[in-house]
């Protein structure tokens, strides 16, 4: 449940002038620009993380926009490359127009995905909510029939399908699966999706366990202790973790920029002092870094769609030295 204090800080922010957004904000974007995101990178990168980045922006209404998410996506695979920035790329399947015109959409994102092969970079497509799912899948699916394996999907704990779509996806891909699991940032109907966060816990841990069960890499997008403290038992059950080999028996081999089997995913701005912690253990972890004149659409929808996110910003606004980013 949500509690009454965590929607009145999000009621409240929300209705806030755009400046105060920007300044609650600037800890979980990047900024405006990709230059503001590789500022970012190169700070965050001494601690020794890795990142995925994200053009902000989606639901958009025209093809020529999807075309400009194209280029912009071009740009950050360039300033990954030139920066030598170790860093992979996530996009929104509808700002590629998939709601548009389906062909077109992934006509596009296979464009920019061999792009990326080119550059040994991997693309994730993230997913968005559970009327794109099918599509999104979809997409992974085909692009591996076709050869193009440098991709993979987020599926959320929290959808009721989510364990038959990582047997479908194990039937099609095998160990060339590549996941980001995590609860689910949008509040699904109860019809299709736990509303409970004791359920939703659990159930994204199962999911998790079938998935290191069926030898895929497995990219746990988690601030939960509850989950994070699961997928360590899991780990050593598996006997995976740091400085050891995957050793499943139906894993995959060490892909470009991945780590053995496994890594830990974490927003920028959220729980830095964890993040620094699995990383001093020897965990890979990657940084997720949002970018992109959309921010402040970005915010208000976060906050609009998990209001839980209040507890988090009035953290960082009344006890800041509790989370340093």
């Amino acid at each position: 449940m949500v509690s009454w204090f965590s929607r009145l800080v999000v009621s409240m922010t929300i209705r806030m002038p755009r400046w105060f957004v920007r300044w609650v904000s600037r800890r979980y974007v990047a900024g405006p620009n990709l230059a503001d995101a590789v500022n970012v990178m190169t700070r965050l990168k001494k601690e020794g993380a890795c990142f995925t980045i994200d053009v902000l922006g989606e639901e958009i209404t025209t093809f020529d926009e999807a075309l400009d998410f194209y280029n912009e996506y071009v740009n950050v695979i360039s300033a990954i490359a030139e920066n030598k920035l170790d860093a992979n790329i996530s996009i929104k399947p509808t700002a590629f127009g998939i709601h548009i015109d389906y062909e077109q959409g992934a006509a596009l994102i296979e464009k920019l995905t061999t792009y990326a092969n080119q550059h040994q970079m991997f693309v994730r497509l993230d997913m968005e909510d559970h009327r794109v799912t099918d599509d999104t899948i979809n997409i992974v699916i085909d692009l591996h029939k076709k050869g193009i394996k440098n991709v993979g999907t987020v599926l959320q704990g929290r959808l009721h399908r989510t364990l038959g779509d990582i047997e479908t996806l194990r039937e099609k891909l095998g160990s060339d699966a590549d996941y980001r699991i995590c609860k689910g940032i949008y509040l699904e109907p109860g019809n299709i999706a736990y509303t409970g966060y004791a359920e939703i816990v659990h159930a994204t841990n199962k999911a998790i366990d079938t998935m290191f069960d069926a030898g895929a890499y497995v990219g746990i997008a988690t601030h939960d202790k509850p989950v994070i403290l699961h997928t360590m038992e899991k780990l050593n059950q598996l006997n995976m973790g740091p400085g050891k080999n995957d050793t499943r028996e139906h894993a995959g081999s060490i892909r470009q920029g991945k780590g053995p089997g496994y890594e830990f995913q974490m927003l920028l701005g959220v729980r830095g002092p964890l993040r620094r912690k699995l990383l001093k253990e020897g965990h890979r972890v990657r940084v997720y870094i949002p970018y992109g004149e959309k921010w402040y659409e970005y915010s208000i929808r976060r906050l609009k769609e998990n209001p839980t996110i209040g507890t988090h910003v009035a953290k960082a606004f009344l006890m800041p030295w509790t989370n340093r980013p």
